[in-house]
C-alpha cells in the first residue's frame, strides 16, 4: 500500500489543502523514492517531513501528530502532492469517479424502491407504512 492509502482520509483531504495552499516550503529528491521537505503548519509552526514512497510506514514527520507513531499526516501528504503532483490529481480523479458510481448506486436505488413500491397492493403497502413508522419510532425511542 502507498502513502495515500494508509493515510486516514482527515489526513489526505488536509494534506490536499495544504498542497493547494502551497504549505510545503521546501523538499528535495533525496532517494531513489524519497523526499524531505518542510511544511508550515499552524501556528507558525515548520515541521521536517521525510516520506519514503517504498516503505511508507519509514516515513516521518516532527508533527505532534505524527512524531514517535508510525502514521501517515497531513504533512506528508502535502509533500507527496507537491514532489508528485500528478499524484494528486490521479487522487482527485478517483474520488470523482466515486461519486459518480455513488450516484449511479443511488439513481439505481430509488429506481428499485419504486419499483418495489408500486409492485404492492393497496393493503401490503398500508401494511408496510404501519410497519416502517412502528420500526421508525422504536428506533427514535431507543435514543431518547
Amino acid at each position: 500500500m502507498g502513502l495515500i492509502e494508509i493515510a486516514s482520509g482527515s489526513s489526505v483531504w488536509k494534506g490536499l489543502n495544504y498542497y493547494e495552499n502551497k504549505k510545503v516550503v521546501s523538499w528535495n529528491k533525496s532517494g531513489k523514492m524519497t523526499y524531505d521537505g518542510v511544511v508550515s503548519g499552524s501556528e507558525g509552526r515548520y515541521y521536517n517531513v521525510h516520506i519514503d514512497k517504498d516503505h511508507p510506514k519509514r516515513s516521518v514527520c516532527d508533527c505532534p501528530f505524527a512524531a514517535g507513531r508510525r502514521v501517515v499526516c497531513k504533512h506528508m501528504i502535502a509533500l507527496c502532492f507537491t514532489a508528485e503532483p500528478e499524484a494528486a490529481q490521479y487522487f482527485l480523479k478517483q474520488v470523482e469517479m466515486w461519486e459518480e458510481e455513488e450516484q449511479k448506486r443511488e439513481k439505481q436505488h430509488l429506481a428499485d424502491v419504486r419499483r418495489y413500491v408500486n409492485g404492492l397492493s393497496k393493503k401490503e403497502l398500508k401494511e408496510q407504512l404501519i410497519n416502517a413508522l412502528l420500526e421508525l419510532e422504536e428506533k427514535n425511542n431507543r435514543y431518547w
